[in-house]
């Protein structure tokens, strides 16, 4: 038994514009999955993130490279051959059948026994939660429990992997993220390896072991949520996972994991920690996340610390959204409402002059890739 229940080799995927060009849709892609692993995919519209996955449910086959399940390669084999099953966003649930019929349905195209198919359906409802429930119809049901039935007809067939393409996209907010906490815990339970597209960040930090950030066909980055939020590779990713602030520099002087970068939008200095090899003279952007920002009164020690006035200030309950100008650079802050208070000083008003203090830490020097 292989590692990793799923690899991609050298991917390439390309299909022929109108104008009969070929576009690579998927460039060049490898990516290792292990066994038991919620993975998620996450990118953009149009990065190659569905049509990876799409590949490996067998509904495309590689213009190069080549797809491995458990270690044994798929070549052009049809999905329903591949031990794998799909959750599509729109559910896909036959409307004249009952939730047990629509469970039961592939089953009783492999003709399994009635009495399997009836302990098999009875096992995975239970998982997702909707026992008492199989004889109602899909309209009958609400888009959370539409969503766990067909989670159930696709782990009754116990597939060693299963594909989700952004299953819970269609539902509201509140709803979506219940339904994020239910697929985590569903898959640490059931214990097989979730292959999980989307392109909501907040999705992918939440339920993800490991993540890959995609754009224009290719990987960018590839590791745990902590790893892509705290270290990303590149300015793509620091900007499309989560808020950040960024500000163009050159690399003056390199020190181990240290750069020191001069922005000359500020005349100033910064030094940050280094997450690619950088050297002196390169052209590289600083990303500052606007939580790992202080405001103060006045400067505090191991920061650079510089003036910047309040613009505007949004109160959002958990949290104050700050928007500064610093030294004609705009920035955000966000500072967490650790106190309970009506008190109109206690909060910020557009014009008040503020300490803004950056330590290197939180200070990411990164390409511009």
């Amino acid at each position: 038994m292989s590692e990793f229940a799923i690899e991609l080799r050298d991917v390439v995927k390309e299909f022929l514009t109108p104008e009969g060009n070929a576009l690579a849709a998927v460039n060049h892609v490898t990516m290792q999955i292990k066994n038991g692993e919620f993975f998620s995919m996450l990118g953009p519209s149009g990065c190659g993130k569905t049509t990876s996955l799409r590949m490996i449910a067998g509904f495309e086959w590689p213009t190069g490279g080549e797809v491995y399940i458990d270690g044994e390669a798929q070549g052009r084999k049809p999905p329903f051959l591949r031990p794998v099953n799909t959750v599509f966003q729109s559910y896909a649930l036959f409307q004249h059948m009952t939730v047990f019929q629509n469970v039961a349905f592939g089953l009783e195209m492999e003709h399994a026994s009635q009495e399997d198919i009836k302990r098999r359906v009875g096992e995975a409802l239970e998982m997702v939660r909707l026992t008492g429930m199989d004889r109602r119809y899909p309209r009958q049901l609400s888009g959370g429990q539409q969503q766990r039935v067909a989670l159930a007809r696709s782990l009754v067939k116990r597939p060693k992997v299963l594909l989700l393409d952004e299953p819970i996209g269609a539902l509201d907010l509140k709803l979506r993220k219940e339904m994020q906490l239910e697929l985590k815990s569903l898959q640490k339970e059931v214990g097989i390896t979730f292959i999980y597209v989307t392109h909501d960040q907040g999705e992918a930090l939440t339920m993800s072991d490991c993540i890959a950030v995609m754009n224009s066909g290719k990987v960018l980055q590839m590791g745990p949520a902590v790893e892509i939020y705290e270290r990303p590779a590149n300015r793509f990713v620091a900007d499309f996972i989560g808020e950040s602030n960024f500000l163009e520099g050159k690399v003056r002087s390199v020190t181990d994991k240290r750069a020191v970068v001069y922005i000359p939008a500020w005349e100033q200095e910064l030094t940050g920690l280094v997450t690619n090899p950088v050297r002196v003279g390169d052209d590289v952007a600083i990303s500052i996340r606007p939580e790992k920002i202080r405001l103060s009164d006045e400067s505090q020690s191991n920061t650079v610390s510089l003036e910047g006035t309040v613009v505007n200030s949004t109160y959002i309950g958990s949290d104050t959204h700050v928007y500064l100008e610093v030294r004609g650079q705009p920035m955000k802050v966000w500072e967490q409402n650790r106190t309970s208070t009506l008190e109109s000083q206690a909060f910020y008003k557009n014009g008040q002059k503020v300490r803004v203090d950056l330590i290197p830490e939180n200070t990411l020097v990164l390409s511009r890739d």
